[in-house]
């Protein structure tokens, strides 16, 4: 999606070089729409600058900073030297995300759909997640329910969601903790089994959360959590081994929760 206002003063822009003189270079912006831009000779690089063309090429993709715009004359004055490498490579992943965005856009609602359409569904995920690429991302991992807030329609909220799950790859994090189970009792495996059933979430862990507890060596169970952010999974590790606590305590037993396998496993 193209933009078809102005950049602000102290935005950063992705753009690529369009024509280079002896006093600066031009360059198209990519994310506005007929915008174009002008880096003076003395904002192309520190220090004394010999030949423009010893630092940008024809055709090249750049970052630069909106230094001045002026609407009435068509202006608007970049700086390429203001823009630091870790900017450049944070700007340059977010117009990424945006082309790809873009792309699930057209495929969700048609290379057809129309621009009043298009933009009416940009703007509610762009209100309730900042970029319309985190609202396709949010929508792959907790599905309908990540767009409830949205004014988006049943109709629209599927094809975004459906979208997002066949396209978006999700980054997710991996926790590890043990639990030692023991039940003195006569019926002291029942207990185990029920613990252990307790422990992976009686059939109500989120879709979005993996969670597999798996035989280690007696007494210590394995617990093993893939969420999409930390926190999440966290959580619900320390739910699981404390459901696992609870289940073995009403039947006289007792757990032991802890992050390090026993020294005696290999």
């Amino acid at each position: 999606m193209k933009y078809s206002g102005w950049p602000e003063p102290g935005e950063l822009v992705v753009g690529r070089v369009d024509e280079i003189e002896d006093f600066g270079v031009f360059v198209d912006l990519l994310q506005y729409e007929d915008k174009r831009g002008l880096v003076h000779i003395s904002e192309v690089a520190s220090g004394w600058i010999k030949n423009v063309r010893d630092h940008v090429n024809t055709g090249q993709r750049v970052v630069a900073k909106v230094l001045e715009v002026d609407e009435g004359s068509q202006q608007i004055d970049l700086s390429l030297k203001d823009v630091n490498d870790h900017q450049r490579k944070e700007k340059i992943q977010e117009w990424k995300n945006e082309q790809k965005a873009d792309n699930w856009m057209a495929i969700a609602f048609g290379e057809d759909v129309s621009d009043e359409k298009y933009a009416a569904i940009a703007n509610e995920l762009l209100a309730g997640f900042g970029s319309m690429y985190d609202g396709f991302e949010q929508a792959a991992i907790h599905g309908s329910e990540a767009l409830a807030d949205t004014d988006l329609s049943e109709s629209e909220i599927e094809a975004v969601v459906e979208t997002a799950r066949e396209n978006v790859s999700v980054p997710y994090v991996n926790v590890t903790g043990y639990v030692d189970l023991r039940c003195p009792s006569p019926d002291g495996v029942d207990a185990i089994k029920e613990a252990l059933q307790a422990a992976e979430g009686n059939g109500e862990i989120p879709e979005e959360v993996d969670l597999e507890v798996t035989y280690v060596g007696a007494p210590e169970y394995r617990i093993e959590v893939r969420a999409p952010d930390y926190k999440t999974a966290e959580s619900h590790l320390e739910a699981s081994a404390g459901r696992a606590e609870a289940a073995i305590a009403d039947r006289g037993g007792s757990a032991d929760f802890h992050r390090e396998r026993t020294s005696d496993e290999e």
